[in-house]
């Protein structure tokens, strides 16, 4: 039998230690709460995020090991810079939040749900009112082909799904947000739950307990509040030349 830590109503950052997290199920922590922004907001500080089904209680993870991607490591390859150079596709930022976390909910191939569940759509989008959570959109003409959001808490950004609907879509979307987070001096996009897609895209895997012990600075050091439509041209890929360089 599974025991969990219920969480306090009246204490919104207060959770167990991540180091106590189940091992089968691999990283669940607790159980309860609420999706508060105080709350999460605490919650990705301390390397906890909610996951969970409609049919289930508000279920709170962190897994070991933890799945990562190194900004400075997110560049195009040459396939992918072959790729741009065919398409007409233009990148925004914080200008479709809404979409983006809607086109990441749609069920996918093979799936026949969502984690994405309306209780989750409806507190990120709080955060993101808030300044807190933010979207890359990739765009062909007016048509949304691929984006990514997440939570930026401090200088760590937290992502949380990602989607294409043109090949490619969405790592010119990662891509972008890394260009972008590089710029801040963000050095990690917390990617969560390792899966073979993601090694694909670059992840690499850290033991939770070096994963804690890095966000927890990282996670304190001043960020990037507020809204970042105004940074879109920041978010441009880099040009061919830099690109040429670090091929």
């Amino acid at each position: 039998m599974i025991r969990l830590p219920l969480l306090d109503a009246t204490r919104p950052e207060h959770f167990p230690d991540p180091r106590k997290a189940l091992n089968d199920p691999n990283g669940l922590l607790a159980f309860g709460g609420d999706l508060s922004p105080r709350r999460l907001l605490a919650a990705y500080a301390q390397g906890i995020f909610p996951w969970f089904n409609e049919d289930e209680p508000l279920l709170w993870w962190s897994p070991d090991p933890r799945c990562v991607f190194h900004t400075q490591a997110l560049v195009p390859n040459r396939s992918l810079r072959r790729r741009l150079m065919q398409v007409e596709w233009r990148i925004t930022v914080d200008h479709a939040f809404p979409q983006v976390v809607e086109a990441c909910a749609a069920p996918r191939p093979g799936q026949s749900g969502t984690w994405i569940v309306p209780a989750m759509i409806s507190a990120y989008e709080q955060l993101h009112a808030m300044g807190h959570a933010h979207s890359v959109e990739v765009w062909e003409q007016d048509r949304l082909i691929g984006g990514i959001y997440g939570i930026a808490v401090g200088r760590l950004f937290c992502g949380e799904s990602m989607f294409s609907r043109e090949s490619s879509g969405s790592r010119v979307a990662l891509m972008a947000l890394a260009t972008l987070l590089r710029r801040w001096d963000f050095p990690w996009i917390d990617a969560q739950v390792t899966n073979a897609h993601l090694l694909q895209l670059g992840a690499v895997e850290y033991p939770r307990t070096e994963f804690l012990r890095t966000i927890a600075h990282l996670s304190q050091l001043p960020g990037q509040p507020g809204n970042w439509a105004r940074f879109t041209p920041l978010a441009q890929m880099d040009d061919q030349a830099a690109f040429d360089r670090r091929a």
